[in-house]
């Protein structure tokens, strides 16, 4: 059946307007000059501001909690400007230099956003023992040594669509950094959000941030702390470990549950968070870092364990052959090996790292594998979430920033 449409005279107008968009366009870009526009446009500013390719920092403050085994460093512009501002919850990614390895790793900002206006960043580096970038940079950063960081990184911060309005964040070891910029962002008036933190420590007196957050809770309501000590019982301090029973006993209604610790504190909770039956939106973890044992992962080849395979490395018309170790990451073998490979997040997550894998096979953690169906099905992977379990050819993408 023909549909009649009477079409007015407006309407007739505007179908020979849009008819004739694309004419015009071409008329009006063949009558410009070939010459590069000029000017700075303030959007294109902006993004620079917030989303700058890389950001050259010193340190300006070392603060020492010794009994924690961390220390704080500020970080700020040489000019005094502000750097890129953040939500409460993000990381910026270090990038360093250490002997013959060029290196990345992601550390939560510590601060409140508002310190960012004043161009300063804070991040806590806490002690790993058999570790390799905490524990040099605790030894051999010092005031007024420079270093480059990213942006601004990561989604593990609240956000009203998705989020309850109560957060029940669970915290261990350094894991409170996160938390502690999410706390101070609320006692500033940048957030909104009512937080409750069950922070698990070993004893009193190896409590991370214990005076900070303690004064933070005084003055903000919106912000509560509850201790939960694992080698000490004491009065006003819960013991043991962060259970399913002890986090029902905080869990209020409207409530997502935010997760940022030590991967032993990810495996436990594993088996505990299920218990609450809560949906899984409502569920949030901090990017997991480093597989530690791999080789502990359902699936995991038994015959690799132990073993040294190689990898061809292709940078454009470059080729280069290095050893890797099956129970290291790709990503780690490139920079043992002195390559210059991007990376941020550490974790599968960003893509940062996204690279061709030629020939060869990997082996990745179901919890760490971030990638794109796209990825996965043209054999791309993510170097940091990757282990090699033959030898690999492996095409991997230039780092452009040569700070």
């Amino acid at each position: 059946m023909a549909l009649n449409v009477k079409v007015g005279l407006v309407g007739a107008l505007d179908m020979l307007k849009f008819k004739n968009m694309a004419k015009v366009r071409e008329e009006a870009i063949q009558a410009a000059p070939a010459r590069e526009v000029d000017g700075n446009f303030t959007i294109n500013t902006k993004a620079k501001e917030l989303h700058p390719d890389y950001q050259e920092l010193v340190v300006c403050k070392v603060i020492d909690y010794d009994k924690a085994g961390a220390k704080t460093f500020v970080l700020k512009r040489p000019d005094g400007k502000p750097v890129a501002y953040f939500r409460a919850g993000q990381y910026l990614s270090l990038k360093m230099q250490i002997g013959t390895s060029f290196i990345t790793r992601p550390y939560s900002i510590s601060s409140s956003p508002k310190l960012a206006l004043e161009g300063k960043y804070c991040i806590t580096v806490k002690t790993n023992p058999g570790g390799f970038a905490a524990d040099y940079m605790l030894e051999n950063l010092h005031l007024g040594n420079k270093i480059i960081v990213s942006d601004p990184q990561g989604q593990f911060y609240y956000e009203d669509l998705r989020d309850g309005y109560n957060i029940l964040a669970l915290a261990g070891g350094s894991g409170i950094t996160p938390f502690l910029s999410m706390a101070r962002a609320i006692r500033d008036g940048i957030e909104k959000f009512n937080l409750t933190i069950l922070f698990g420590s070993r004893t009193e007196d190896s409590i991370l941030f214990k005076e900070e957050l303690c004064e933070i809770s005084k003055v903000c309501p919106k912000v509560k702390v509850v201790h939960v000590l694992s080698d000490e019982e004491k009065d006003g301090f819960e013991h043991g470990f962060i259970t399913a029973e002890l986090i029902r006993k905080y869990l209020l209604d409207n409530s997502s549950i935010f997760i940022c610790g030590p991967e032993a504190m990810y495996r436990f909770l594993d088996g505990e968070i299920p218990k609450l039956g809560l949906p899984k939106r409502l569920v949030r973890r901090e990017i997991l870092g480093v597989t530690k044992h791999v080789e502990d992962h359902e699936g995991y080849p038994a015959e690799c364990i132990g073993k040294t395979f190689t990898i061809r490395v292709c940078r454009g018309p470059e080729e280069t052959e290095i050893p890797a170790a099956a129970g290291e990451s790709v990503l780690v073998a490139l920079e043992r090996a002195g390559i210059k490979a991007p990376s941020r997040c550490r974790s599968g997550e960003c893509g940062w790292c996204r690279s061709k894998l030629v020939s060869g096979d990997v082996f990745i953690p179901e919890e760490t594998d971030g990638r794109r169906w796209a990825d996965k099905e043209h054999n791309y992977i993510h170097p940091c979430a990757s282990f090699p379990v033959s030898d690999l050819v492996l095409e991997v993408a230039g780092e452009y920033l040569e700070q």
